[in-house]
């Protein structure tokens, strides 16, 4: 008998010893969330979206790339610069105005000189250097819209992290009711020091997950700050509730909008369209350029002035060394510029109805979860506590159920996320869905 009295004192010390463990670090696990709380920022995703779209460096750069390349369309246009000429041409000597006096054929000579292409290539030179702006248009785009995925991606996972985080704050609330059931029990002969142990062994559990979840979510700040173009020591981003967004596309109308909307293809377009006017280009490099130039010969005393008109021309005389390879160059840069544009019609239809596929199978679980698994599973709860409470369930049938009903609501968190991910990247191919 006093070895049984022993026994349960020793039981009971340590259950008091777990017990302000778990509170103190519970405590302390509060005190970390208020510290974050206070460093928040209110946002919405819209707001942090339009932001990224500004601010995201990649997206600074392409917008500054596109502009650059807008100034060059005029510069292709123009002529090549003139050329000035000053001559002087002496007569007995090489020493300045020799002859000037004595000579007929002395003369000071001031001409100017003009390379003209031939015929169209400048005009296909300006046409080029606009599908290269229009290309990097598109490619501006495409950095906005990977600015605007990760920013969504990064902003569902911090959603994930904080409802699972403060789910789980929450359940230890009720961990910690049937843990004071189960030490009663235990204190009236009725139950097992086991019990209380397991519970407490589960809260602590919990308290690790938490401070796991903590940690990812400071990492998925430091990744959203990046993305928004923040200083990495500036306030935390708030996350807010997260409803499902609607996606009402079908098969037809999802192959119109890849194709009319996906900057991929609009860059490989853009870029097909500059393999045309290369290739062009390249035919009329068989077309010689000219050179014309006049000048002004200024005699000695005397004598009259002389007047020069000069027309010249580049003759394309190695053509077969040059020209005809360049085209033949061209020709095939096309052809991969061809094949690149189907290579990704085909990759962008794909993804595209990857990521339907995933939204409209996420619909059928999260309405699963709603509707079926998760009150199913409060309702097991609900009866294994009242069960155990008048000893007709096992310790371990109650835990059971609570941690099922813990892990349907934080998959239904997940799931949740997931589609909301499935619908950033689906944007990033269509574009936004209204």
């Amino acid at each position: 008998m006093e070895t049984t009295v022993r026994r349960a004192s020793g039981l009971r010390a340590a259950i008091a010893v777990l017990t302000a463990m778990t509170l103190l670090s519970a405590s302390r696990a509060g005190a970390q969330g208020a510290v974050a709380r206070s460093h928040d920022a209110s946002s919405d995703l819209a707001s942090l979206v339009r932001e990224g779209m500004e601010r995201n460096p990649d997206v600074v750069a392409a917008r500054e790339h596109w502009q650059a390349l807008r100034r060059a369309p005029i510069q292709m246009r123009t002529l090549p610069d003139p050329q000035l000429q000053l001559q002087e041409f002496t007569v007995g000597s090489p020493k300045p105005s020799a002859g000037y006096e004595t000579s007929d054929f002395y003369y000071t000579g001031f001409g100017a000189a003009q390379d003209i292409p031939g015929p169209g290539k400048l005009r296909l030179q300006g046409e080029i250097a606009e599908q290269d702006a229009e290309i990097a248009r598109h490619q501006y785009q495409a950095a906005q819209r990977q600015a605007a995925e990760k920013i969504r991606e990064g902003y569902f996972e911090l959603f994930y992290l904080t409802k699972t985080a403060a789910l789980l704050a929450r359940e230890r609330g009720q961990l910690a009711q049937i843990e004071r059931i189960a030490e009663a029990r235990y204190r009236v002969g009725e139950g097992l020091a086991q019990d209380v142990l397991k519970a407490q062994l589960q809260a602590t559990r919990m308290l690790d997950e938490i401070e796991r979840r903590r940690r990812e979510m400071q990492q998925r700040q430091a990744d959203l700050k990046a993305a928004l173009g923040r200083d990495l020591d500036s306030a935390n981003i708030a996350v807010g509730d997260v409803e499902p967004t609607r996606v009402d596309l079908n098969q037809a109308q999802l192959a119109g909008a890849v194709s009319e909307h996906s900057t991929d293809l609009m860059m490989d377009r853009a870029a097909r369209g500059r393999s045309e006017k290369a290739l062009d280009l390249a035919r009329r490099a068989y077309l010689p350029d000219f050179t014309l130039g006049y000048e002004y010969e200024k005699t000695g005393p005397g004598l009259r002035d002389y007047y020069m008109l000069t027309l010249g021309a580049k003759i394309p005389l190695y053509f077969w060394r040059k020209q005809t390879p360049a085209i033949e160059q061209a020709a095939l840069e096309l052809s991969a510029a061809r094949s690149r544009l189907r290579a990704h019609e085909l990759d962008a239809a794909a993804s595209a109805e990857d990521q339907l596929v995933a939204i409209r199978a996420s619909d059928r679980i999260l309405k699963v979860y709603d509707q079926g698994l998760i009150p199913q599973a409060e309702n097991s709860m609900q009866a294994a506590l009242a069960a155990y409470r008048v000893s007709k369930a096992d310790f371990q049938t109650l835990l059971s159920a609570f941690v099922d009903l813990l892990n349907l609501r934080q998959e239904y968190y997940r799931e949740l996320a997931d589609r909301e991910i499935a619908v950033a990247r689906l944007e990033q191919i269509v574009g936004e869905m209204k």
